[in-house]
Formats: C-alpha cells, sequence, structure tokens
C-alpha cells in the first residue's frame, strides 16, 4: 500500500497493444524522477525538511515536484511558464506550491530564458533555496531505473526499441541508459518538435507548436545525442493524427507527444517489422482537449502519413521528417547517408 500518492504516480501502466508494440502510459511522467531526485538529495544531505526548492517548468514537472515536496515536507516555488494553464495553477497552489507566472511572449526561447534568469535571481536574494535544474542535473535519471526494469520484466530487450519524446533527455535517456546495461542493442528513437535547438530543428517553423514540452529553445545538459540511433521531428497535424489514432484504436487518451510517438513507433515498426517498440506517453490528454482533442475530424489516417528521410538536417520540412542519428554525440549538421 502507498502511503501517497506520488508512490503511485511514479510507476506508469506498461499496456501491450499487440505483440510488437507496447504503452508506457503515465498520468504525469516527471513525478517518477522528482520523487527520486528529492529522495536522493535528503538522503545525501544535498537539502533537508523545510527547505525550498526551485526550478521553472512547463508543466508537467511543476505539478511533479509540488508533489514530491508535499510527500517529503518541503516547499515549492515554481517559475511557470506561459503555457502553464489556470486548472494547473489552481492545482499547484492547493497543493503548497508558490506560482510565479512569467509575462506572455510570442517567443518560447524567450520565456524560457525569462524563466531561467528568473530562477537565478531567486537563488541570489534566497542562497538557501535549492535549484532542481530539471534541464541540467543528471539526478533526474534516477526514477527511472525500476521503469527500465519493468519494461525488461515485462516486455524483454530483443529487439526493443524506446521511442519517446526527447524533452530534457532524463526520461528516454535514462531508460536507454539502463536496459542497455542488460542489452547494450537496445534502440532509441527520440521525437522531437519542430523550432526546437536540441537537434537542429530551429529552422523549421511550425506555428501551432502546442508540444514544446519535447523541444527546447535553449540547450539542455541533460540530453546525451550519443544515446539516440534515430530521431523523428513532427509537427501538431502529424502529432494529433497520431494521438486520435491511439485513442481510437487503443482507447489511450494521451499528450500530443504521446501522439507523435505512437506515430513514430508505427513507422519504425513499418519499416521493420521485427521491430519491437515500447513508446511513452508522458501525461493524460485532458489539456490538449480544446486545442487540440476538439479538432479530431482534421486526423489524417496513419496510412496516409510518412516522414521525409533525411540524411542533412538543412533539408528537414514539416510535418515529418526522419533521420538515421547513429548514437551521434552531438547535434549534426550533415549525416551519415540512411
Amino acid at each position: 500500500m502507498d502511503h501517497h500518492i506520488a508512490d503511485s504516480l511514479s510507476r506508469p501502466a506498461l499496456v501491450q497493444l499487440d505483440d510488437h508494440t507496447a504503452c508506457l502510459r503515465f498520468e504525469t511522467m516527471k513525478v517518477a524522477s522528482a520523487l527520486a531526485a528529492v529522495r536522493h538529495l535528503l538522503e545525501n544531505g544535498t537539502i533537508q525538511e523545510g527547505d525550498t526548492l526551485v526550478d521553472s517548468s512547463s508543466g508537467i514537472y511543476a505539478h511533479a515536484l509540488a508533489l514530491a515536496c508535499h510527500r517529503h515536507g518541503l516547499h515549492c516555488h515554481i517559475v511557470a511558464s506561459t503555457t502553464v494553464d489556470t486548472t494547473l495553477r489552481v492545482l499547484l497552489e492547493v497543493l503548497g506550491a508558490t506560482v510565479e507566472p512569467m509575462p506572455p511572449t510570442p517567443s518560447l526561447k524567450l520565456d524560457q530564458n525569462r524563466r531561467v534568469a528568473r530562477v537565478r535571481e531567486i537563488l541570489q536574494d534566497n542562497p538557501r533555496h535549492h535549484w532542481m535544474r530539471q534541464y541540467h542535473d543528471d539526478v533526474h535519471y534516477l526514477g527511472y531505473r525500476p521503469i527500465a526494469d519493468l519494461i525488461a520484466r515485462e516486455f524483454g530487450t530483443d529487439g526493443l526499441a524506446i521511442v519517446g519524446g526527447v524533452g530534457t533527455g532524463a526520461s528516454t535517456g535514462a531508460l536507454a541508459r539502463y536496459l542497455r546495461a542488460l542489452d547494450p542493442s537496445v534502440g532509441l528513437v527520440g521525437v522531437q518538435p519542430f523550432d526546437s535547438v536540441t537537434f537542429g530543428s530551429e529552422h523549421v517553423h511550425d506555428p501551432e507548436i502546442i508540444i514544446a514540452g519535447i523541444g527546447s529553445s535553449i540547450p539542455f545538459g541533460n540530453v546525451e545525442h550519443g544515446l539516440y540511433d534515430v530521431v523523428h521531428w513532427l509537427g501538431f497535424d502529424a502529432a494529433l493524427s497520431g494521438g486520435v489514432e491511439l485513442l481510437r484504436s487503443h482507447a489511450i487518451f494521451a499528450g500530443l507527444s504521446a501522439g507523435a510517438a505512437f506515430l513514430a513507433a508505427w513507422w519504425e515498426r513499418s519499416i521493420d517489422p521485427s521491430r519491437r517498440t515500447v513508446f511513452l506517453a508522458p501525461d493524460t490528454g485532458h489539456r490538449y482537449v480544446s486545442a487540440a482533442y476538439s479538432r479530431h475530424g482534421e486526423a489524417v489516417p496513419l496510412s496516409r502519413l510518412s516522414p521525409l528521410q533525411i540524411n542533412d538536417l538543412e533539408h528537414m520540412k514539416a510535418p515529418w521528417s526522419r533521420m538515421n542519428w547513429n548514437r551521434a554525440p552531438a547535434v549534426m549538421r550533415v549525416a551519415a547517408a540512411s
């Protein structure tokens, strides 16, 4: 029996969709990383009960950190992105977190830079506060070890590839690290939005981007490029089609990044029928109802979609591009031919 809801939320459901595909479905994925990180910091004396933990967030991590702080008797201060909606803000406040929203801006990069700058100001004024640094501290990898064990135990590692949003680098990166300790052949397929610097898509603009949480307009230290075998870049329309199909065919209601990951996993299976994939669904679809799922009539059948295969980042185009990354150590402008 769990003694706090955070403990329950840190464990995902592993749902097998067919013999070759499974969905790692979370309600709030980053609870796993935030809870393990906070526990580790308490155990090694970096923080203590009653301290204040600070970070910036566009949504999921804010909820996760607030839950971890509630679980362990800590204070939580969130510098919130303009994408944090009223529902989440109220939830955070009731959990006891202090929420500091940033002013609206048309630029994701400006929003992220402002948030980081504000965190630094807070730390100057409050040196006892601890900055969680979800983008740069690999303590956030720790919570994914038991999840990797779950995948290996329930689904096996033979011919396996993990498919999911890159985001801060902790989730897919950690799963690949831990699973490759068991089987070095485990593949890793990263999913990115356009407009992200992480894997060099900042030159392609998606006017309807609302899956920014899986990409970034600033470099993230927790992203280890050399872990990724393949990268897919998907725009809003492609992610919507994947999300609607995931809900329609498998009754899994998840966010747009899950729709993008499902579409990428479906494609990897189509080009290699022996490939077995586990794709990540980091959150539920509720906050995407108005902006995305209400437009389900616009979703395109997956059979009508295919990515542009590229071997040079300059050739990337919306709505969907794919590249063999081949575990290269950093962003490349030219890659080996596919």
